[in-house]
């Protein structure tokens, strides 16, 4: 079996997902720091900020796995677009159960996917992490 394609189509989707990861994470970044500071100054609490970061991050390993899943569908690697997501979300997430299969000729694209979300879901982890250690009022500078 070649895989050829299934790089030539998977290798630009990961750049895109990552790119498109990080700079979203900077941009919360920013805006949570902004909100933190802002809080700070009137006492608000941290906790529902650190809660809204979570669920943008929550909406963008949504939006990266619905671009495999467009993928999938413009291959015809799916037999339709209900199953190209949940194999997606099934796949980024490395969940795996869910009883769907690329077409044969696809099936690398999936194992691409899945590292995909591992690096995706690292660098959330990260950020997760970082975005708590800022909003502690005992850890910031």
């Amino acid at each position: 079996m070649y895989w050829g394609s299934d790089w030539l189509w998977g290798l630009p989707v990961i750049v895109i997902t990552i790119t498109l990861h990080i700079c979203v994470l900077v941009l919360i970044e920013r805006i949570l720091i902004r909100e933190l500071m802002q809080r700070e100054r009137h006492g608000g609490y941290r906790i529902s900020a650190i809660t809204i970061v979570a669920l943008f991050a929550i909406t963008l390993h949504a939006c990266e796995a619905f671009v495999w899943a467009l993928l999938y569908v413009l291959l015809k690697a799916t037999p339709d677009a209900r199953d190209a997501v949940l194999y997606s979300l099934s796949s980024i997430t490395a969940f795996g159960h869910a009883a769907l299969y690329l077409d044969k000729r696809w099936q690398l694209l999936g194992a691409m996917e899945a590292m995909n979300g591992v690096i995706l879901f690292g660098l959330t982890t990260a950020f997760l992490f970082s975005a708590v250690q800022l909003a502690r009022p005992d850890r910031r500078n």
